[in-house]
């Protein structure tokens, strides 16, 4: 009964999760009009499920065993149980509030803020981990600051080199063959080496064949970017570039071509984007289950990595692409069109910007937001191109949720958990 109640709990989470989350991968999409509502959110569905049932195991054990210093509670293994339920009902409640208000905030600093929150009631503020606090409180600042600039300067050059030139698309024709190794580059050292992983184990077990761990990634994704110019360029040619006079297409959606190429790119950044998502961030949802579920069936608290079920991992993929398409269309909303008017050519930039950020951070060992990074991107770019376009009103809203996401996640735990501890 009690790991049916925390699953339903998880599910709730996972929910929340997929509703504000996933904006981080097609917010600026539909802005742009890259891709319609509908076909974001089923894009985004399918990736994002795909990459939380095969990928998500290793940060759900991480999450699982470091949510809180296991250690603390040996002698007290329902205590933790208690304070993982705290978290989820925080977590989710604070992600619901935000979603409902069309508002982008961290899930992972809900998580921390609602550990916090517990801890602090269960065993006293020293439990807390205050280095990690401090690496949030930083984090919270440098991340959009550095998106931003990033993207400010990705957007700079494109617009120097190719948007203001006087032949625009022979200018694209030339500069395919870089933005398709620039895209498949920083997106493919985030998504291809857990894609590309079964792959080495096969050749290792079955071949006897040793491949250095970086080969394979870097051969696929030299291979992909080889692949993508050439078939950027046969899109090119089929719009009559090449030399000839540009053709618009009747059907298209966008009045300039040179738009109509990056609105392709965009996108497959986008998928990128969705499928990293939820390899990595279903584990806010379905590790304090998964730990649950290991106490209730060993009576003990787990101390190194756990194997997560299969059934946790579907849970929490169906969980996300359920809040995704019943309500993720507010939080979208807010990212694509309430703080810049985007093209596909800035969105593609605010993505790109936000996947190299996010790279940077992590070999500093910064814990980053994906919704803070792709916030400051868009928010560069718009200083780029007009101070004026900027809607401040937007980012203040969306700035005061980011600062009040811990100590508000972290007061809801505490109730919740000192409400559990006097009921049961």
């Amino acid at each position: 009964m009690l790991v049916i109640i925390v699953a339903l709990l998880a599910f709730y989470v996972a929910w929340n999760l997929g509703a504000n989350d996933v904006a981080n991968a097609m917010g600026t999409s539909v802005g742009s009009k890259a891709v319609t509502l509908k076909q974001a959110l089923i894009i985004a569905g399918v990736l994002e499920f795909t990459g939380a049932v095969l990928f998500g195991h290793e940060v759900s054990q991480t999450l699982a065993t470091k949510i809180a210093n296991p250690a603390l509670f040996v002698d007290t293994p329902q205590m933790l149980v208690t304070g993982m339920v705290a978290v989820l009902l925080s977590g989710g409640l604070w992600l619901q509030i935000a979603t409902s208000r069309g508002l982008p905030v961290s899930s992972s600093h809900a998580v921390v803020g609602a550990i916090a929150g517990f801890s602090w009631m269960a065993l006293g503020v020293s439990a807390i981990d205050w280095s990690s606090i401090g690496r949030i409180t930083l984090g919270w600042i440098v991340t959009p600051v550095i998106s931003g600039a990033i993207a400010a300067l990705f957007y700079n050059q494109i617009k120097r080199w190719i948007l203001d030139q006087p032949n625009p698309l022979v200018q694209l024709d030339e500069w395919i063959p870089w933005l398709s190794a620039l895209l498949l580059g920083v997106f493919g050292v985030i998504v291809l080496p857990p894609l590309t992983q079964p792959i080495a184990d096969f050749l290792i077990s079955q071949v006897g064949l040793k491949i250095p761990a970086h080969d394979i990634p870097l051969v696929s994704g030299a291979v992909a970017a080889v692949g993508l110019t050439f078939y950027s360029w046969r899109q090119l040619e089929d719009m009559g570039t090449r030399g000839e006079a540009p053709i618009q297409n009747p059907k298209s959606k966008f009045q300039n071509p040179v738009e109509g190429l990056f609105a392709r790119f965009q996108l497959l950044s986008a998928c990128f984007v969705a499928f990293a998502h939820g390899s990595n961030d279903v584990g806010n949802a379905i590790a304090p289950l998964a730990a649950i579920a290991y106490i209730n069936n060993t009576g003990t608290v787990p101390m190194n990595g756990i194997s997560i079920p299969i059934w946790i991992l579907i849970l929490g993929g169906v969980g996300i692409v359920a809040g995704l398409a019943i309500w993720g269309k507010k939080v979208i909303a807010t990212i694509g069109e309430s703080i810049i008017p985007l093209q596909p050519s800035s969105g593609f930039c605010a993505e790109l910007a936000t996947a190299t950020t996010i790279l940077l951070a992590s070999r500093l060992g910064l814990p980053v937001s994906t919704s803070h990074a792709l916030v400051g991107g868009v928010v560069g770019i718009g200083l780029m191109q007009n101070i004026k376009s900027v809607q401040f009103k937007t980012l203040q809203g969306i700035a005061a949720a980011w600062l009040i996401t811990v100590p508000v996640s972290a007061a809801l735990s505490a109730a919740i958990f000192t409400l559990l501890s006097v009921v049961f």
